[in-house]
């Protein structure tokens, strides 16, 4: 398959929220003038991936979404430990709890004398409940809004802004609101969180701002319009996932063996609704193919491959996967590949993902097969939001490939297998693949592991506490 160019321009961020554009850098071992041209073990790997085989995995994977604590979670997980050990790899599952939440089956919300549609939107961590009473208006919110208010019995209608989602309800409650209507601020709809249960919620939807403000004329006119907000189906709860782990000892015993550490992995969960073809089946398959194709070739470090779950929830499987780790085991890793979103037909170019925006023994790796594979290297960018960030929250060098800008389809139904391209996840996997084993290979002696300062960036994921 010709190759075509990457990137040779800083892309700007698409829509993950952590990635802010940095400028691309290029590490210094991948001056294209000084670069060697692709070598026999490149070719040890390249010629074994075979594109098909992440395709139909894909394929399989996405029939269906794989939200974290699901029996689809389950069946995925079940799937991708099957698949290892058809590889002869000896696998496990690491078994971890959190607090799940299910959204809604139904969002109501009428209004006396409103005849337009209100198009009500939940939040996460939002109550069930039907609730009745007058709609008062209660500005922002904020406790400094709603003195001498008298909300018993009353339904608020407040504006986003200047406080949280969760703050508004929690003060409207303690005013004693029988439910909070919150309008946007800005055109569009509102799809937010409340950031965490709390018992002292009451049922919330959230509705345009013209819809906001239609309702406010309204009040301000004199009307006195009474509401009704009903919410039924969310759940909440403990729920169990399991991130699963393949491991291959080291091959070459007699030849400078050592006890170090290199890990490929991605994340099996996908959000509510969304098959997930590309966000991530696609980067779990591709950890399933470079498994099969490393399985047989001399190694001298040990390799693990690793899925996660409950990525999407806040990188839990893979946070809890690090927080499992002892000092010894983090001394011992050289580096760790994520594949997070790394087929799409309509994203942009592929980047390679640091938390900090600077190079390390990953990223610089992967530049210098670019380089010998595409004839230039792949820029690195700063973006965090995927389960590399856990492995640099604990020192361990990391980074995480993806096409930037995102495609459209990016957690929507339409993340289907139709949008996934061969072309695409073949270029990833030779470049991956040919990095990795570039550090594992018996005859290129790759680098000693180097452990980085343990540092937490919560900022990066949504905090959330696992067991």
């Amino acid at each position: 398959m010709k190759k075509k160019p990457v990137l040779t321009l800083a892309l700007a961020a698409g829509l993950a929220v952590s990635s802010i554009g940095a400028q691309a850098i290029y590490a210094k071992p991948v001056d294209v003038q000084q670069q060697q041209p692709i070598n026999v073990f490149d070719n040890k790997v390249i010629n074994k991936i075979n594109v098909d085989n992440i395709y139909n995995n894909i394929e399989y994977l996405s029939r269906t979404p794989r939200v974290a604590g699901t029996a689809e979670e389950q069946n995925a997980i079940q799937y991708v430990k099957e698949q290892f050990e058809s590889y002869g790899y000896k696998t496990e599952l690491q078994e971890f709890q959190f607090y799940g939440y299910t959204s809604p089956t139904t969002v109501e919300l009428n209004v006396e004398g409103y005849e337009g549609d209100l198009e009500p939107k939940s939040f996460t961590y939002g109550m069930n409940g039907n609730v009745t009473g007058e709609l008062v208006y209660a500005g922002l919110g904020q406790a400094s809004d709603l003195e001498g208010l008298d909300l018993t019995g009353k339904i608020a209608l407040v504006q986003r802004g200047n406080i949280s989602f969760a703050e508004k309800v929690l003060n409207a409650a303690a005013k004693g609101a029988e439910g909070v209507i919150i309008y946007n601020n800005a055109d569009g709809v509102i799809n937010g969180t409340l950031g965490g249960p709390n018992d002292a919620y009451v049922p919330v939807v959230s509705i345009t701002q013209a819809a906001g403000q239609a309702l406010l004329s309204a009040i301000g006119n004199g009307e006195s319009p009474i509401a009704t907000i009903n919410i039924e189906g969310a759940e909440a709860g403990m729920r169990t996932s399991h991130n699963v782990i393949a491991t291959k000892a080291p091959t070459n015993k007699n030849k400078g063996t050592t006890e170090e550490v290199v890990a490929i992995g991605a994340h099996h969960d996908s959000v509510p609704g969304a098959p997930g073809a590309n966000d991530d089946a696609s980067g779990t398959s591709m950890t399933l193919e470079l498994a099969r194709v490393l399985k047989d070739l001399p190694t001298d470090k040990e390799l693990r491959f690793i899925t996660f779950g409950a990525e999407e929830l806040g990188l839990i499987g893979s946070r809890y996967y690090a927080s499992q780790l002892s000092e010894e085991d983090k001394n011992r890793f050289v580096g760790y590949f994520n594949l997070d979103m790394v087929g799409s037909r309509d994203a942009g170019h592929l980047v390679i993902n640091t938390v900090d925006g600077q190079d390390n023994i990953v990223s610089s790796h992967s530049q210098a097969s670019s380089a010998r594979l595409n004839g230039e290297p792949t820029p690195i960018e700063l973006g965090g939001s995927s389960d590399h960030v856990s492995f640099y929250e604990v020192g361990i060098p990391s980074a995480s490939f993806i096409h930037r800008p995102l495609e459209p389809w990016y957690h929507t139904p339409e993340d289907t297998i139709d949008k996934i391209s061969k072309e695409k996840l073949q270029d990833v996997a030779e470049i991956v693949g040919t990095a990795v084993y570039d550090l594992v290979s018996p005859e290129n002696q790759g680098p000693k592991a180097v452990k980085g300062n343990e540092q937490k960036v919560p900022h990066l994921y949504h905090e959330q506490e696992i067991k």
